[in-house]
């Protein structure tokens, strides 16, 4: 499958344990409602329990809606529900691991934290975005170094590939990040830890409206 240039937007990330099984696909169909252009899969702790079943829905339900989805670390299992691309840690596999399982069409992004350098190699090796961050205090990740806006300033004027900003981004602070240089915001409690879930989406859906 084919996939054309990332949109910007909202980058919204499930966790298994702000959704209830069975509710996977449901609860990100109604951020991609509220205007998500990406959803990826996260499932922590690694002992969590995988149900394939929920995923490949997930899978099938992103792609009706014409938005990529995302699995995090896991190559085996984005291409066995055929989702649309990886991300990568500082501790998965490398690019031409995913490269080489998931096809030349697949997306494959890449952790770069506050690290411009990790992302110039990343896009060198054929990362197709690169994200930054924590840049605010994170429950997801409260013990990640802080990142410093500067490097998606320096980020956005270097490198030719999306620039995703993550970590504690809310829709009252999401504008600064995107004046400095993301492209998309990705964000994990601020949407599925919402009741509303369209309308959380759609608060950081706006953000991008005038940029």
């Amino acid at each position: 499958m084919k996939h054309g240039p990332l949109r910007r937007g909202l980058y919204a990330i499930t966790d298994n344990q702000l959704i209830p099984a069975g509710e996977l696909a449901d609860r990100a169909s109604r951020a991609i409602a509220g205007g998500a252009t990406l959803i990826q899969y996260r499932n922590k702790p690694l002992s969590a329990v995988v149900h394939m079943d929920e995923i490949a829905a997930l899978a099938v339900s992103c792609r009706r809606r014409g938005v990529p989805l995302i699995i995090n670390d896991d190559i085996e299992l984005a291409a066995e529900v055929g989702a649309a691309g990886v991300h990568l840690g500082r501790d998965d596999s490398d690019i031409e691991s995913a490269r080489e399982h998931l096809g030349k069409q697949a997306i494959i992004g890449i952790s770069c934290y506050n690290d411009l350098l990790r992302a110039r190699e990343a896009v060198r090796r054929g990362a197709d975005y690169v994200a930054f961050g924590r840049f605010y205090p994170s429950q997801s990740k409260p013990e990640a170094a802080l990142a410093d806006p500067a490097v998606l300033k320096q980020a956005s004027m270097e490198l030719a590939c999306p620039i995703v900003a993550i970590g504690g981004i809310t829709p009252a602070n999401g504008l600064a990040l995107i004046e400095a240089g993301a492209s998309l915001l990705a964000a994990i409690h601020g949407v599925f830890g919402i009741p509303d879930i369209e309308s959380a989406a759609r608060r950081y859906a706006e953000l991008f409206m005038d940029g």
